[in-house]
């Protein structure tokens, strides 16, 4: 009997921590400039655990994480706070609202450069992008996670309905 709590609990919670999603950010254009990222972001849903990805080519952009004023008025905090790799990693651990923008000349005031989401703290709260330009979405388009979790998913229902029908 206690063999089966676990695995009840552990169909639970797991689907929890493999869930998470990673987002190349504006898919395969990348961070650059003159892309529509509210465009990209819309439809999609950000939760804490996720991560956002910033590709681009390594001294030709940036990535700053920003407040909401600097994000409208495109001010840059100081260099040593940028991302510069060219292929940054951010994990969206709390929830809220989170602005980045990129620090390089006008990128962010004149290329648009810039992009601001709403992260959700739990795996299954619903999720509304935010908009500032036209009002159409681009799929997520890495599918292998989803088929992933949903595989996951399925093997971890078939697994319980077991140990609950065979009382392991």
């Amino acid at each position: 009997m206690a063999l089966s709590s676990f695995f009840i609990i552990f169909a639970i919670v797991c689907p929890a921590i493999v869930s998470a999603k990673e987002f190349i950010v504006g898919d395969d254009i990348g961070w650059t400039t003159n892309f529509d990222y509210q465009a990209w972001a819309q439809g999609k849903e950000f939760r804490v655990g996720d991560k956002l990805v910033f590709q681009y080519p390594a001294g030709s952009h940036n990535v700053f994480k920003v407040n909401g004023t600097d994000f409208q008025n495109c001010i840059v905090p100081p260099l040593s706070e940028a991302l510069t790799s060219g292929n940054d990693t951010i994990v969206l651990a709390t929830p809220g609202r989170k602005w980045y923008i990129c620090g390089v000349g006008e990128h962010c005031a004149v290329g648009g450069q810039k992009l601001v989401i709403t992260v959700q703290s739990g795996w299954m709260a619903p999720s509304i992008a935010p908009s500032f330009g036209p009002s159409h979405t681009m799929p997520y388009t890495s599918s292998a996670n989803g088929i992933i979790v949903n595989l996951f998913h399925i093997v971890m229902v078939a697994f319980v309905a077991i140990v609950w029908i065979f009382g392991a």
